[in-house]
């Protein structure tokens, strides 16, 4: 059985990634954040893996927030990933982009890059983020 991608919706994001990240231990990005230019990998009726690409009006392409299933556990997770990373970067470059950006801190996701072509560039990075709209306080 083959790979199939289908686009990321806020109901595949609700219904399933925000599920992924909770069991990994890592905090969803919210929804509004992401691009429209999300895609899931799926093998019949299994949701595998997910991933984002962010397109910027230089030639610089950032991919990011790349979620998998942990409940998957068939042999075909890492090809599943390789093939979402490789996919993403390849749909970038489609698009006229000829550098892609990524931001890991996962050694095993950092190896996965490496195997798709990635070099690593600076190892000692902070991540920064500024939000204008606060929610509301709950009182």
């Amino acid at each position: 059985m083959e790979f199939e991608f289908k686009a990321v919706t806020e109901e595949i994001y609700n219904d399933t990634l925000v599920k992924w990240w909770g069991d990994w231990n890592w905090t969803a990005p919210p929804f509004d954040i992401l691009p429209d230019t999300g895609f899931i990998v799926s093998k019949g009726h299994a949701d595998i893996c997910a991933g984002f690409i962010y397109f910027t009006n230089s030639k610089i392409a950032w991919l990011e927030y790349i979620v998998s299933n942990k409940k998957y556990v068939d042999k075909d997770r890492k090809d599943a990933l390789l093939l979402l990373i490789n996919t993403l970067s390849l749909f970038a470059k489609e698009n006229g982009f000829n550098y892609i950006y990524a931001s890991l801190k996962n050694e095993s996701l950092i190896n996965k890059y490496a195997k798709c072509g990635f070099i690593k560039g600076d190892t000692n990075c902070t991540e920064m983020i500024k939000i204008w709209q606060q929610q509301p306080q709950q009182l």
